[in-house]
């Protein structure tokens, strides 16, 4: 019979439950077939503990070891890329000597949306298999260890040298290093330019960064499980008993933070929960958070490509709902077709481009009228066709390109100080880029391997 987890809220009760050695992450299921996504979390250290953990723990702490994070940092700045997952992914994996780092970015995003789950996922498979040769570094920087059966795409078998065995073990970690940047470092880029929609113009990217893993982290709990007996806050665990840690609602403890609800960069205390502590807290902090300013260096220095990132990661989801079903997507108390997302993306673009023109003109901006997501129309329902996404793509690009003319075209002073009330236009920036919530709503629709036709 299953029981409901404790679940530990309070600031005090989670630091000591992530520091208790007793209380570890829910250990992986079988490994599976080697070299697939149940092979790789049966063989990262995040999933493990005891010995097994400590070693390889040790082989991703010796693959940070030699990662300068100012230079990251620097790297991080100087990627084109509006995708923050891919830059994140892409600036490890340049920086780590990798061969290949575009491909490696593009598997490591399939394998990240399976990562934390138990679903079979054949396409996640053969995106690690994919990925186990380009583990291996081009320079003289490599593990020893690391020979031809993984760099060939051969992983491990049962049976392998211990050589062998050990290249796979040290390959599967470099992966899951690459998958944490993946998803948890540009989930805090993501949150951190929502964030800076309501922050002053002077705020520094570390404050506002900090002040981010504290009030929205972007990992809001961690799941625990009692590998002996041990006692968290008020409740005794037998071994098994799992333990939900809501690092969440800890960031916002009372007792802790003063107005803990409220976004104040400047906020003195104890740090955020969000890494975790020792011994398992996470290796990566420092380099994490480099990547990620260097994301925000780049943004707040061009909010131009706030705008046209917004519009490519639009499109790119819109490339996949001329397979929509028909089926409006719920999100919150509203629904969202393809549509109607790219109804509200042109919108929002199109309402604060008039926005910024008017304040420019020291006119009032024309009051909204939009109707918003609050009406889903009968062109919202709509199919979606090839046609449709054409349309959209010719739409969107041009509002995009106007916009990244007219905030390149402005200085810093129009940009922080902006005429008229309201956000500056760097927050307008900051503000639009949300809107992908719209796609969001709607979702990537690509077919999966289980509905594709057969033959």
């Amino acid at each position: 019979m299953t029981t409901t987890p404790h679940r530990l809220r309070r600031y005090a009760d989670v630091e000591a439950a992530l520091a208790d050695p007793r209380l570890v992450p829910p250990p992986a299921a079988a490994p599976g077939p080697t070299g697939g996504v149940a092979w790789l979390r049966a063989t990262v250290a995040r999933f493990s503990h005891g010995q097994t953990h400590d070693r390889r723990r040790a082989l991703v702490v010796a693959d940070l070891a030699r990662l300068d994070p100012a230079a990251l940092r620097r790297a991080a700045a100087g990627d084109p890329d509006t995708d923050p997952r891919r830059v994140a992914v892409r600036t490890l994996a340049q920086a780590l000597g990798l061969a290949d780092p575009d491909a490696v970015a593009e598997a490591i995003g399939v394998v990240a949306g399976a990562y934390f789950g138990d679903a079979a996922d054949p396409a996640a498979d053969r995106a690690v298999a994919r990925l186990l040769p380009l583990m291996l570094p081009t320079g003289p920087t490599g593990h020893d260890g690391f020979d031809g059966g993984v760099a060939a795409g051969a992983p491990a078998p049962p049976g392998a040298t211990e050589a062998a065995r050990a290249a796979a073990e040290v390959a599967a970690n470099r992966i899951g290093l690459l998958v944490q940047a993946c998803d948890a470092t540009a989930t805090l880029v993501d949150h951190a330019r929502r964030a800076a929609v309501g922050c002053p113009a002077a705020t520094g990217v570390e404050a506002l960064l900090a002040e981010t893993l504290r009030h929205d982290p972007p990992v809001p709990a961690l799941h625990r499980v009692a590998t002996a007996a041990t006692r968290v806050a008020d409740a005794n665990l037998a071994p098994g008993e799992r333990v939900v840690l809501d690092v969440a609602a800890a960031n916002r403890d009372p007792a802790v933070f003063a107005d803990p609800d409220v976004f104040d960069p400047r906020r003195p205390g104890p740090a955020s929960l969000t890494f975790g502590a020792a011994p398992r807290a996470c290796p990566g902090t420092e380099h994490a958070l480099a990547i990620a300013a260097g994301v925000l260096d780049r943004y707040l220095d061009a909010p131009a490509t706030l705008v046209t990132g917004l519009v490519e990661q639009v499109l790119t989801r819109a490339g996949t709902w001329t397979a929509w079903d028909g089926r409006p997507r719920p999100a919150g108390d509203r629904v969202y077709t393809p549509h109607k997302a790219i109804r509200r993306v042109a919108d929002h673009l199109v309402d604060h481009l008039a926005e910024i023109e008017a304040r420019l003109a020291g006119q009032a901006p024309p009051p909204d009228h939009w109707h918003a997501s609050m009406v889903t129309t009968p062109a919202d329902l709509a199919p979606f066709t090839a046609h449709d996404l054409d349309e959209a793509r010719s739409r969107l690009s041009r509002l995009a390109l106007i916009w990244a003319r007219r905030l390149d075209d402005l200085t810093a002073e129009q940009l922080d100080r902006s005429p008229g009330p309201g956000w500056s236009f760097r927050q307008l920036a900051f503000h639009l880029a949300g809107s992908v919530f719209y796609a969001d709503a709607v979702g990537d629709l690509t077919p999966t391997d289980a509905a594709a036709p057969k033959g």
